[in-house]
């Protein structure tokens, strides 16, 4: 994220009060995106100054023309307007902005919130708006940067995180920066201020079973403790709310990636397969590193084709009508002999 047009440069920037005509934010992280127009969403104009000179669509509303119009009009009593344009990339006249782009009214400041996919660097569109504007584009973070932004994050809000329980948040919610600050926010508001962070506030949030969870489920998958996993699958099956088949099936495609990512290191130190896996916690790593010789490349990539099946059916493409537990335990009786 960093650059002349990073995240922290442009939020820098805004809390200057230095703003731009053209904002586009786009790429696959929505988080950045969403806290950069929030920001300026509330700090642009005085809160008497938004009634009358801020405005806030979505573009799957609104087109091009209209956009444009709405962009030349003078402020009303205010040194600016604002003009939001969420989901952006829902314009069906998207790339018809670039005439306004190339000339765009000094008095307006419109932001472009282009989600889950970056635009063309090399389009006349994308040139003009790097020339009259700011662009940043909202990379994803890969799964290994996760638990350190997590940290960091936690460390600046005043609350210390444990490693344990950024393993956890991770595990089970995967990268998506907005889901997991969003569930990091519900554990502080029951904690004391400068209060660390640890597993046992990330299982009462999430609802988390400290012995029934995907966690206990995996550990017991890459032992091949068989019984194990079905008394441990028979638990989660009585509370599916808790233990939804699209997140079981994440955690279980995040294990065996690492399980994967390991045997392709052999020889390798432990302190660089764990940053290439992503696992900052020791006695975690050990779990994994004594589970991955039991799975050999081709197990697990017909392992990866199973999730990858299973992932589509949970979502309601070829599935059989089959409720959330059903469908768990057909892909973890596949996935045992596979």
């Amino acid at each position: 994220m960093a650059g002349k047009n990073g995240y922290l440069d442009i939020l820098k920037d805004l809390k200057k009060g230095q703003y731009a005509p053209l904002y586009l934010f786009h790429g696959e992280e929505s988080y950045f995106i969403d806290e950069l127009a929030h920001y300026i969403e509330h700090h642009a104009l005085s809160e008497s100054d938004q009634a009358f000179n801020q405005m806030i669509v979505y573009g799957r509303d609104v087109d091009a023309t209209t956009l444009r119009d709405m962009a030349s009009r003078v402020p009303m009593m205010a040194p600016r307007q604002v003009i939001i344009v969420r989901e952006a990339q829902d314009m069906k006249t998207f790339t018809d902005l670039e005439a306004y782009i190339q000339r765009p009214v000094p008095t307006t400041v419109l932001v472009l919130c282009h989600k889950h996919k970056k635009i063309d660097g090399r389009s006349k569109m994308a040139k003009a708006l790097l020339q009259q504007g700011v662009v940043f584009e909202s990379k994803q973070l890969y799964d290994n940067q996760v638990p350190g932004w997590i940290t960091d994050w936690c460390r600046h809000q005043g609350y210390p995180i444990s490693p344990e329980a950024v393993a956890l948040l991770t595990e089970y919610l995967g990268n998506q920066l907005g889901t997991l600050i969003n569930e990091i926010n519900k554990i502080i508001l029951n904690l004391e201020p400068g209060k660390q962070i640890e597993p046992g506030h990330i299982q009462d949030a999430i609802g988390i079973s400290r012995d029934y969870n995907v966690f206990e489920l995996q550990k017991a998958l890459g032992f091949r403790q068989v019984n194990e996993v079905y008394r441990i699958l028979h638990f989660m099956s009585q509370d599916q709310k808790a233990n939804p088949a699209i997140v079981i099936i994440s955690s279980l495609a995040s294990y065996f990636l690492k399980l994967y990512q390991i045997n392709k290191m052999k020889g390798a130190s432990d302190k660089d397969m764990m940053l290439a896996t992503g696992v900052n916690v020791p006695m975690f790593f050990q779990d994994y590193k004594q589970a991955a010789p039991r799975f050999k490349t081709p197990q697990l990539e017909r392992i990866f084709g199973l999730l990858h099946e299973f992932d589509l059916r949970s979502k309601g493409v070829q599935n059989r009508s089959q409720d959330s537990a059903a469908l768990i335990k057909e892909l973890i009786h596949q996935i045992l002999h596979a």
